[in-house]
């Protein structure tokens, strides 16, 4: 079972209090967007055999929603962070480098 700590709250929830929001960090085109980008955006997501990054609600909690970290072979959660944050945080980058050495995702190393 997955187990999170959610950054707003501070509680450590097992997923059956949680709801699963897909990929965290994609970009979202505006008005002007190319059918290309808008279709990209709707349906196109990584799943990545190992550290991938989600977003999360706490719907049996606060009922805000977090993005967090964890490798999609061991299920190991490396840690969460605040929705709005446009990138991970660098600590935790630098803990699933120490934990997972060469692990790269888009933009983030």
């Amino acid at each position: 079972m997955l187990m999170f700590d959610c950054p707003y709250c501070g509680v450590t929830a097992d997923e059956t209090e949680l709801t699963a929001g897909g990929e965290a960090h994609l970009k979202r085109f505006g008005p002007g967007a190319s059918d290309a980008d808008f279709e990209g955006y709707l349906f196109m997501r990584a799943n990545p055999k190992g550290v991938h990054f989600e977003r999360w609600r706490h719907a049996n909690g606060c009922g805000k929603w977090f993005l967090a970290a964890r490798c999609t072979v061991t299920m190991e959660v490396f840690g969460t962070y605040a929705a709005q944050s446009t990138e991970p945080p660098k600590a935790l980058r630098d803990k699933i480098s120490e934990k997972r050495p060469g692990w790269t995702w888009r933009d983030f190393s």
